[in-house]
C-alpha cells in the first residue's frame, strides 16, 4: 500500500548496531542475536538488507566504537549509509538508495530505540514508506538518570504506538522476529 509509485519491494534496515552505540543497551546480547536472524532471513528470501551507521563527535567514524558489532556484517552488494544525524535519511543517500532498490516498504531494526530508530520510523513513514517496526530487534541505553523511562518501558512504548500508527495509503506496524513475511509487504 506504500504511496510510492512502482516501489513494490521491501527492505530491512539495521540502525547503528554498531560497538559504542550498543554496548550497555537492555538485553543487547538478545537484541544482536535477533538482528543477526532477521538478516539471515532477509537474504535468505532476496530482500535487501541496508545498514546504517551513525558518526558523530562522540562515534568517531573509524574507531571501535563506530564499527558495526563483531556478531553483524554487512554481505557483498550491501549498502552502508553513513549518517551524523537521528533520522537515517537526513543529510544521507539512503532515499536515492531504497529508490533504485525499488523499495516502498521498510521493515526497521537497531539502535536507539528512543532515538535513531524513533527518528527513522517517522521519517520514513512522512516520506511515504509502509513502515514496520520489528518489536524485538531494537534496543536503547538507560537514559533514566536523564529523567526518561527505563530502556525496557521506552521499547514497550514504542511498541505500543507504532502498533497503531495510520495514515492514508500506508502501513504500519509492529511484528516479531518470527513473524516477519517479507513477501507480504
Amino acid at each position: 500500500m506504500t504511496t510510492l509509485v512502482g516501489r513494490e519491494r521491501a527492505a530491512l534496515l539495521v540502525i547503528d548496531v554498531q560497538n559504542g552505540v550498543v554496548a550497555e543497551a537492555f538485553e543487547r546480547d538478545r537484541v544482536v542475536g535477533a538482528v543477526a536472524r532477521l538478516v539471515e532471513r532477509a537474504r535468505g528470501a532476496g530482500v535487501p538488507v541496508v545498514w546504517v551507521q551513525h558518526s558523530d563527535d562522540g562515534l568517531v567514524r573509524g574507531s571501535d566504537d563506530w564499527l558495526i558489532v563483531p556478531e553483524l556484517a554487512p554481505g557483498e552488494g550491501e549498502t552502508v549509509v553513513e549518517k551524523h544525524h537521528g533520522d537515517s535519511f537526513e543529510g544521507t543517500n539512503l532515499e536515492e538508495v531504497l529508490a533504485g532498490l525499488g523499495v516502498g516498504a521498510l521493515y526497521l531494526s537497531g539502535a536507539e530505540t528512543d532515538a535513531c530508530v524513533r527518528s527513522t520510523l517517522h521519517g520514513a513513514f512522512a516520506r511515504g514508506y509502509d513502515t514496520y517496526l520489528v518489536g524485538d530487534a531494537h534496543t536503547s541505553g538507560d537514559r533514566s538518570s536523564w529523567g526518561a523511562p527505563e530502556p525496557e518501558a521506552v521499547i514497550r512504548h514504542t511498541n505500543l504506538y507504532w502498533k497503531y500508527q495510520t495514515a492514508p495509503g500506508k502501513s504500519a506496524g509492529v511484528v516479531d522476529v518470527d513473524e516477519v513475511d517479507f513477501a507480504k509487504a
